[in-house]
């Protein structure tokens, strides 16, 4: 009896220090936690005060953005910024995620809540082959807990990749608003007043004879170059800043955006000429109509076709590209 009665008390003492050294484990392991958090936090606040936006190779993405734990959010630019990777958009994209990274840095909002990083291939491979990257750039946004979802991936195809743009995806995904302060750029003012000055030299020079101030075939020429530039969609550049041209899905340069919700820089140039070619189409088969010599007519009509017919055509296949549907029925 007094046997058994020692047995049980030994089972009850190797009970409660059982249960007790699993609490102390726990506990420590929470407190390991808790402190590489916190090391993590204080690691990126110390290289964001050398840079807005942070460069990591893979051993640094797996770090601070895979592994856990995580109670911040980083939005992510996987670039190719390497001239030998021929990424024409990838400058003009990483120029755009850096206002927006420094607008963030020298914000009231600031805190370690959300940091920007950035991915060059040549620094990362490891990291495009584990997310299946095959294009660049890409913006992902990686929330505190959880995997990225199909939104957090920004659709720069539809969008493009201004700064605005990329800080109100960053405010849809974060709910932390951002107020994009671009650097000054005297460039534009600098033009105008050089500009006004030409302008006015060469009145100055020609104030007595001004007669060609009232030449009807100048004004003319220059409000046919103003509704060109107007119809081909400069003043959508003028508010969206899209990239001059793209990658295709299939490694090469695209010059016309795949979409009706948006457009390329070089896009417009081509659909300005391609409307002036059909203009001018239009002017000589008008012309042939007025003209005494058959001979010259007939050619100037013909022309005119052509130039009609071609490029009409032309413009309307990129419509058809663009349009999805098109013809309508």
């Amino acid at each position: 009896m007094k046997l058994l009665l020692k047995i049980a008390v030994l089972t009850a003492i190797s009970l409660c220090l059982f249960q007790l050294a699993n609490s102390q484990s726990s506990k420590n392991a929470r407190g390991q936690g808790q402190q590489s958090l916190s090391e993590k936090v204080q690691q990126l606040l110390d290289m964001n005060t050398k840079r807005p936006v942070l460069r990591f190779n893979g051993n640094k993405f797996r770090d601070f953005v895979k592994s856990a734990p995580r109670n911040y959010s980083i939005i992510v630019m996987f670039t190719a910024m390497a001239p030998a990777r021929q990424c024409v958009i990838c400058r003009h994209a990483h120029d755009e995620y850096t206002i927006v990274a420094n607008s963030y840095r020298y914000s009231q909002t600031y805190s370690n809540k959300l940091f920007f990083a950035m991915v060059d291939f040549d620094e990362g491979s490891d990291v495009f082959q584990m997310l299946r990257l095959n294009t660049a750039p890409v913006f992902i946004h990686f929330p505190p807990k959880g995997k990225p979802k199909p939104a957090d991936t920004m659709d720069i195809q539809r969008v493009g990749v201004s700064a605005e743009v990329i800080g109100k995806w960053i405010q849809e995904r974060t709910d932390i608003q951002i107020r994009i302060f671009r650097p000054p750029n005297y460039s534009a003012t600098v033009a105008i007043l050089m500009l006004s000055l030409f302008v006015g030299g060469f009145l100055y020079l020609r104030r007595n004879n001004l007669d060609f101030l009232y030449n009807k075939q100048m004004w003319a020429l220059i409000a046919v170059v103003f509704c060109f530039a107007m119809v081909s969609g400069q003043m959508w550049n003028h508010i969206r800043s899209p990239p001059f041209v793209h990658k295709s899905q299939n490694g090469g340069i695209a010059y016309i955006h795949g979409s009706s919700q948006g457009q390329l820089v070089i896009e417009t140039y081509i659909v300005m000429f391609l409307n002036a070619m059909i203009v001018l189409g239009m002017v000589l088969l008008t012309e042939a109509g007025w003209q005494n010599d058959h001979r010259k007519s007939k050619v100037t009509a013909i022309v005119g076709l052509f130039l009609v017919v071609v490029f009409f055509s032309l413009i309307l296949s990129i419509f058809r590209s663009k349009a999805q549907g098109y013809p309508y029925r």
